[in-house]
């Protein structure tokens, strides 16, 4: 038996032994979820559970390094223990702004003292994370942001406003770019600054959207002190004035979580199970001929998809990097989910467009299809990536 096999092996055996059974549902969606965070409440005792032994065996973040809370696995493992888990329908034990962008941008550009103190916290679930990029007059264009940061000495001094801030209402930390050098050229001058949110001077202010529900922010930072140190660790990761590399690197991350969620599973039913339920089955097979051929072409869209976003994990981990590819999957991982939220409303009929009731556990459906015509904006709109494709992968002359 080779290695691979032999861990597959261990690592189903363990799963069957400690993953509780209320977490083999395969159950998606914001009521799911476990977040972490310092104020966090579990759901259930089984997700506490569930989170608790998958700390403890490094499992939360698989490919980080032991020292750092990870379990120091290789991609072939992490690719099997990803497949016994959804073979078992295990719930994922933990999901993170900290694990997704943060992470990968600590380990790349962070001391060893700031992964040591930042990291291991993110893997066991004690600090929930936002992400501070975009502002009023820098969404696109990013590298036009104007939130202040002034040297004072033994502290920072931060002022501007954020917006579209997700979860910035629930968060412990935020990871921000700031200017702190006004007077350089637009794309240097920038840092990448870590701080509390619990931290005076720091507000937050939801915004709806029109599915009635948004984890979405105003983030305001009104004469905010931020330490230069935090227990001798630096605030500022990467070089001052020089955050515009790791804003860069974390924003490919970004853009393949956005697309990699599109893959996932952001519906616990799928079009086949609502359109059955709904209008019924022939000899067999869906009674709409229309409707069931539009269901075989998403769940051919939908594995193609996952295999392009494993040949891209395994080309970045082998060192080519993921770079302008992440637009790619951006652009066509947003697309296709919008689509797919289209096939479940017309799987499911009038009934989809009902907004308040528990027989549709509050209009989740319909709510989830209005949320996903923010895709194509956030992470960077699809007009952004499609100029980055056509320079950067097609190597398209300007217009």
């Amino acid at each position: 038996m080779s290695d691979i096999e032999e861990f597959r092996k261990e690592a189903r055996a363990w799963l069957e032994e400690n993953c509780p059974k209320e977490m083999r549902d395969g159950a998606g969606g914001e009521g799911n979820v476990c977040w972490g965070g310092r104020n966090w409440k579990f759901k259930s005792d089984a997700q506490k559970l569930w989170l608790e032994r998958m700390v403890e065996k490094g499992w939360t973040v698989p490919a980080w390094p032991k020292e750092y809370g990870g379990a120091g696995l290789s991609k072939a493992e992490v690719k099997a223990l990803k497949s016994e888990m959804r073979a078992m329908g295990a719930r994922s034990p933990l999901e993170s702004f900290g694990i997704w962008m943060l992470g990968p941008a600590l380990l790349k550009y962070g001391t060893h003292e700031q992964k040591l103190k930042f990291l291991p916290p993110v893997a066991r679930g004690e600090i929930r994370w936002c992400q501070g990029y975009s502002e009023p007059n820098a969404g696109s264009d990013l590298a036009s942001l104007a939130t202040k940061c002034e040297d004072k000495g033994d502290h920072w001094l931060v002022n501007g406003q954020k917006v579209w801030t997700s979860y910035a209402d629930e968060s412990d930390w935020i990871f921000c770019l700031v200017r702190t050098d006004p007077s350089a050229t637009k794309h240097n001058g920038i840092s990448f600054l870590l701080f509390d949110m619990a931290s005076e001077g720091v507000s937050t202010k939801p915004i709806k959207l029109i599915s009635g529900k948004s984890p979405f922010c105003e983030t305001f930072f009104d004469d905010v002190k931020v330490p230069k140190e935090y227990d001798s660790v630096s605030s500022v990761v990467g070089d001052i004035n020089r955050g515009w590399d790791v804003a860069k690197y974390l924003l490919t991350h970004e853009r393949e979580m956005i697309s990699g969620g599109a893959g996932g599973m952001l519906n616990a039913r799928s079009a086949g199970q609502i359109a059955a339920a709904e209008i019924g089955v022939e000899n067999g097979k869906l009674a709409d001929p229309v409707l069931r051929a539009n269901i075989a072409q998403s769940e051919i869209d939908g594995m193609a998809f996952l295999l392009t976003l494993e040949r891209m994990k395994d080309e970045a981990k082998a060192g080519q990097g993921v770079g302008a590819n992440s637009s790619m999957l951006k652009y066509y991982g947003t697309e296709f989910n919008k689509r797919r939220y289209e096939l479940l409303m017309d799987a499911g009929g009038s009934d989809e467009l009902e907004w308040e009731n528990d027989r549709t556990n509050d209009g989740e459906t319909a709510r989830a299809w209005l949320r996903t015509k923010a895709n194509s904006i956030e992470g960077g709109t699809s007009e952004v990536q499609l100029n980055i494709i056509s320079k950067r992968i097609l190597e398209l002359p300007d217009a």
